[in-house]
């Protein structure tokens, strides 16, 4: 059994200090217009001593920001880069130091085919590394035109594909795909990585653990979880401990349902009439526009995700309702696959926490609870993703088998 903590000594460690703005800059934000825009603080923290660290911005739309994390594993002779992030100087500036005591950067995996906010930022991040191949999984799509590759900006002389021209580090890494899957415009497909040496397994977003309290990175800007803890427009954005849980559980429940059931929504003149008040005047707190009013028993909604599954897994339901509302048998197989790997200890997603101190037994237990569950529910907080899904199905744009 796995420690049910990370090792001691795995502590969050900022990323080296440096004068805000031009450190923090990523220029190409307009391509994925999403928060914090051009500006992407991390935070960098040591996961497992000497061998995986964790490279963290936030992400999200009107302040429904969560962490994405791009995952460094030193390996027998280097390092090697999983789920990029955008690599703003402050960003490279930490991936040298690690070179300088690990290693050089050798690889760089994109382990999705549909995951903008990883897929963006790859030719940059190659860019930085000129010498590191780039790996990347099969049938990567763009919308609304199909470009090849090259044209999306991966590295044509050494950009390979998992799989079909082989798997990197094969002897210190296992790999494993989920799909791929038709989403009628593009196609999902994952691939996991596991880490022989330290236990850890790589995923990007089919998998989640969600803590109870807000993860570190938002100790950089808190602004997110005190916007979402008010209870009106007029409310000033204050910092306290209790205020910035009550903001995380409720980013909690937006970024899971987009419109949780116990939300509704103000009249335009009950949200105009709470907007401009003194110390709401301003941009950060969006001129005291807050379309939102929230009814007795949220909490419990947010207590149910946190909890999660086994060990605190679970699919975050805004995948299982638009990505996997049809592919249940897929995605268990995969899990089950996950858990024949020998050696699993920690599972490494890509959003929210890690590490989580997983076994394959866990897995198996998690594939099991999938399957015996209802699946892909269309009530209470689930309402709007199944209408969004249902309205896809009938236009055509998503197929009825994946």
């Amino acid at each position: 059994m796995p420690p049910t903590t990370p090792p001691s000594g795995v502590t969050p460690a900022a990323a080296p200090a440096a004068p805000p703005g031009w450190s923090q800059s990523w220029p190409w934000w307009p391509l994925l217009p999403l928060y914090p825009y051009g500006r992407r603080r991390t935070l960098v923290r040591e996961l497992l001593p000497g061998q995986l660290w964790s490279v963290e911005q936030l992400i999200g739309t009107w302040y429904v920001a969560v962490p994405i994390r791009m995952t460094v594993v030193r390996l027998q002779q280097g390092l090697l880069l999983y789920a990029p992030v955008a690599p703003t100087a402050e960003v490279l500036a930490a991936l040298k130091d690690l070179e300088a005591r690990h290693g050089p950067v050798r690889t760089i995996v994109l382990p999705t085919a549909s995951g903008l906010e990883h897929k963006l930022p790859l030719p940059a991040l190659a860019r930085a590394f000129p010498d590191a191949d780039v790996w990347v999984t099969p049938r990567q799509w763009s919308f609304p035109l199909r470009l090849p590759p090259a044209w999306l900006g991966f590295p044509a002389s050494r950009t390979r594909v998992l799989f079909e021209q082989g798997l990197p580090h094969a002897d210190e890494l296992d790999w494993c795909a989920l799909g791929p899957l038709d989403l009628g415009l593009g196609t999902f497909l994952e691939v996991a990585c596991l880490h022989r040496a330290s236990g850890a397994l790589l995923v990007t977003d089919a998998l989640v653990a969600i803590p109870a309290q807000p993860p570190a990175l938002f100790d950089l800007d808190p602004t997110p979880l005190l916007f979402h803890a008010r209870e009106r427009g007029d409310d000033p954005l204050l910092d306290s401990p209790e205020r910035r849980l009550r903001g995380w559980r409720r980013l909690v429940l937006f970024a899971n349902y987009l419109r949780p059931e116990p939300l509704d929504v103000p009249a335009i003149p009950e949200v105009l009439r709470h907007s401009f008040a003194p110390g709401c005047r301003g941009p950060r707190s969006h001129f005291g526009l807050y379309p939102f009013r929230w009814r007795p028993g949220w909490e419990r909604q947010a207590e149910a995700l946190i909890t999660g599954g086994p060990a605190g897994l679970q699919v975050a339901a805004v995948l299982e309702r638009l990505v996997f509302p049809r592919s249940r048998t897929a995605l268990v197989a995969w899990v089950r696959q996950l858990a024949g790997l020998e050696g699993v200890r920690w599972l490494v997603p890509a959003h929210y926490d890690a590490p989580a101190a997983i076994t394959g037994e866990q897995l198996l237990q998690l594939a099991q609870a999938l399957e015996q569950r209802d699946w892909a529910p269309s009530d209470g907080s689930w309402g709007l993703l199944a209408a969004i899904d249902q309205l896809l199905l009938k236009l055509g744009l998503v197929p009825e088998e994946p």
